[in-house]
């Protein structure tokens, strides 16, 4: 079976800094968490670090409906996963098995105390409302160009 995650949609995982979680508990509270330690692991599964996360965690226990959101800032697109989440905690047998793309990641910075494994059932993508209502004057490369002026950053010059 071919899962909800496409090539593009990991190349587009693997070039986000961070990816938002949205859980909410069982009164269904939002709380949404910003992640930076995450990857998708195949065509059906995308695993999250658990590094300072309790209210996820706990959402999750009670609620295991989720929305994991990664965007490239400078591009300006990227993609919205729903899905249903578990917890695997450290201690788990399985636990190396998800946390395996995640420890290099995490290196000896951070400890990670559990992994939320995401199984999606819907993607969609995030676009910039330029890209909607500018479509024949905006590019990936005049949003770049905008992100770069807007956050004041140059692109550095390799050699």
């Amino acid at each position: 079976m071919t899962g909800l995650i496409t090539t593009e949609v990991r190349e587009a995982a693997e070039r986000s800094v961070l990816c938002w979680l949205a859980t909410s508990d069982e009164a269904g509270q939002p709380n949404v968490s910003p992640k930076e330690i995450f990857a998708v692991l195949d065509d059906t599964t995308m695993v999250v670090a658990n590094i300072a996360s309790p209210v996820s965690a706990r959402n999750i226990q009670v609620n295991e409906k989720v929305c994991l959101s990664f965007i490239d800032i400078f591009v300006q697109k990227g993609f919205k996963v729903t899905g249903v989440a578990r917890e695997v905690k450290a201690r788990a047998a399985d636990f190396s098995r998800w946390a395996e793309p995640l420890l290099e990641m995490a290196e000896e910075r951070f400890r990670i105390h559990s992994v939320f494994v995401v199984c999606p059932t819907a993607v969609e993508p995030i676009l910039a409302p330029n890209y909607r209502f500018y479509p024949a004057e905006t590019t990936e490369e005049s949003s770049i160009r905008a992100a770069l002026r807007a956050y004041g950053v140059s692109r550095e010059e390799s050699g």
